[in-house]
């Protein structure tokens, strides 16, 4: 037997496809479910979607025509429309570059082995994703709601599909919590030049560090864990069930923590395409510095970055507003210009919410005709299976 017994195989079914992480309570795999072609179930009614327009042109009007005015900058508008048209057109091709990587990496976690989905349904997976996070709050709920819905109506059981979500979600945030770490100590320790205070260097940096400690913590946890604690409350009522989902949650999160390192440790390029995603990004917010005359060092631009991001935890469509003002706040903490660091934010968000959103919008149609197609592909396969031969 391999090190790890029982725990790595069923991690190693997971990456295979072969089968998904079994409950240790002795359930059976949950039969694959590719009929019919309902979305995701997010309520999206009338009111819903003219209210998250409504959020989202009333914070764009606040925050590019009443922001520079707040803060005194009368010629921010004026700065904005006379930027570098170069750097900018450079800023655009950066972010369809990010975007290429994120489904490289999708395509590295879901894909493994036979599959339905090529590359053409990767990309209107990951985009109608991208677009769900943009418009709808809840910390990018959206967006893997809508993922999970394509990839069970893919074939991919639930078990699987949870699983590589995790793993996927872990590839893609180890990037950002290890960066956080490197950046934090380099700017305090001054070997990555730009400075900054304890609390906007290593505090980062301890953060960072926490969560990744926590993780692997939690990558340890036994996956017989669900009948462990069944057998410690049964008959516990209430306290019984609340035990069993919390043991079968933890459960899910160490096997999909497992499959991420496995997959790390199977040197699989595709997970490049995770800090391609980031890269990328940071390097639309550096064009966008340089198409207004100046830039902060890179060390500068990488930390604020990440700080501004944690906005997107916010319940903000799209972040709009938590990341904007955590970016600039962040700059601003790091003496740079105010002025600058407005114009440059804002046209980077300009970037990095429109590029996904439209196309991500045409991405979901195009999705919701390849799930009516493998539909149609799976009941003629069962309909040939129960013809007599």
């Amino acid at each position: 037997m391999r090190p790890g017994g029982k725990r790595q195989d069923a991690t190693d079914d997971v990456l295979n496809g072969s089968r998904p992480p079994v409950a240790a309570s002795g359930s059976e795999p949950e039969p694959t479910d590719t009929n019919g072609d309902e979305g995701p179930r997010v309520v999206l009614t009338r009111g819903r979607v003219l209210g998250t327009l409504l959020f989202v042109a009333s914070a764009l009007a606040f925050l590019y025509f009443v922001l520079p005015k707040l803060l005194g900058l009368h010629e921010t508008w004026d700065r904005i429309q006379h930027g570098n048209a170069w750097w900018l057109a450079l800023a655009a091709l950066l972010e369809v570059f990010s975007f290429l990587g994120y489904v490289w990496l999708f395509r590295g976690v879901f894909v493994r082995g036979e599959s339905r989905i090529d590359w053409s349904a990767s990309y209107q997976i990951t985009m109608a994703g991208l677009a769900a996070t943009r418009l709808f709050a809840a910390a990018g709920a959206g967006g893997i709601a809508l993922t999970a819905w394509a990839l069970r109506r893919s074939g991919m059981r639930a078990r699987t599909v949870a699983c590589r979500l995790i793993a996927f979600t872990v590839i893609l945030y180890a990037v950002y919590m290890i960066t956080l770490v490197v950046d934090g100590v380099g700017l305090y320790l001054g070997v990555i030049p730009g400075g900054g205070s304890f609390a906007i260097t290593m505090g980062p940096a301890i953060f960072g560090a926490i969560v990744i400690v926590v993780f692997l913590g939690i990558s340890m946890l036994p996956s017989e864990m669900p009948g462990m604690v069944g057998r410690l409350t049964a008959g516990g009522g209430r306290l019984e069930r609340l035990g069993l989902r919390l043991a079968q949650a933890s459960a899910t999160a160490a096997t999909g923590i497992r499959t991420a390192i496995e997959l790390v440790r199977s040197r699989n390029t595709s997970l490049l395409g995770a800090v391609a995603w980031w890269g990328f990004d940071i390097a639309v917010l550096w064009a966008c510095f340089h198409a207004f005359g100046a830039s902060p060092p890179k060390g500068v631009i990488v930390m604020s970055y990440f700080l501004g991001m944690l906005g997107n935890t916010l319940p903000l469509p799209g972040g709009i507003g938590g990341v904007d003002g955590g970016m600039i706040g962040a700059f601003v903490a790091f003496n740079v210009d105010t002025e600058l660091a407005v114009v440059a934010v804002l046209a980077y968000r300009a970037f990095a919410f429109w590029l996904p959103t439209l196309p991500g919008a045409v991405a979901y149609l195009q999705l919701r005709r390849t799930v009516q197609r493998w539909g149609e592909e799976q009941r003629t396969v069962l309909h040939g299976a129960s013809d007599p031969v």
